[in-house]
């Protein structure tokens, strides 16, 4: 079993501790000089422990629960989702990073619902990442799950570490790829999955 699996499912055997944030997040309102049982700040640590909870939500599901059921089509070109939202936390400073996903496969005689193409991005985003893992993760999945000729997934973020902290630099886009199969092999291929993305 690959490390990447391992760890995934042994973060999801973890319990989400609701009371450990709280008293967590009270320490630092503490730390930063701020009085915690003042009223404005008297339900921030619970009110941190329901979000922790939402965005942090991919931890504790499975992604495999959506690539379960396929349907049987003789279909031998591209298919493509562009611009599946999506947020996540980057890990580094635990701050959103938040911009779109695009998905192209080409099928090997049996294609799946595009909604799961998104639940299966909305899954692996909610957990702390990085943007070049989350690329890698969502192509490594719906390739091995779909047993695909192909898949390419392009990621195009926001990251707020940089935007509005360190060097703040607003409007900054970070732009990642992953390649599997024929698009990974083949030039002509690649260079269609791109042109048809608008990453010419």
């Amino acid at each position: 079993m690959p490390s990447s699996k391992k760890s995934a499912e042994a973060k999801s055997k973890t319990k989400f501790d609701a009371a450990r944030i709280e008293r967590a997040v009270r320490e630092i309102l503490i730390a930063i000089g701020e009085d915690p049982d003042r009223e404005g700040l008297l339900d921030t640590p619970a009110r941190v422990a329901r979000m922790y909870k939402e965005i942090f939500s991919g931890l504790h599901e499975d992604p495999d629960v959506h690539t379960k059921k396929f349907f049987s089509e003789h279909y031998n070109e591209i298919v493509l989702v562009r611009d599946i939202s999506f947020d996540s936390t980057c890990e580094h400073h635990l701050m959103p990073f938040t911009g779109n996903v695009h998905i192209g496969y080409i099928p090997d005689g049996k294609v799946i619902g595009l909604s799961k193409l998104a639940r299966v991005v909305e899954v692996l985003s909610h957990r702390p990442q990085v943007q070049e893992r989350l690329t890698e993760e969502i192509a490594e999945h719906l390739y091995t799950q779909l047993k695909a000729k192909g898949v390419a997934v392009v990621i195009e973020a926001v990251h707020t570490c940089m935007t509005v902290r360190g060097v703040r630099k607003p409007g900054s886009t970070c732009i990642t790829s992953a390649l599997r199969g024929i698009f990974l092999k083949n030039h002509s291929s690649r260079a269609e999955i791109f042109a048809l993305m608008g990453k010419k």
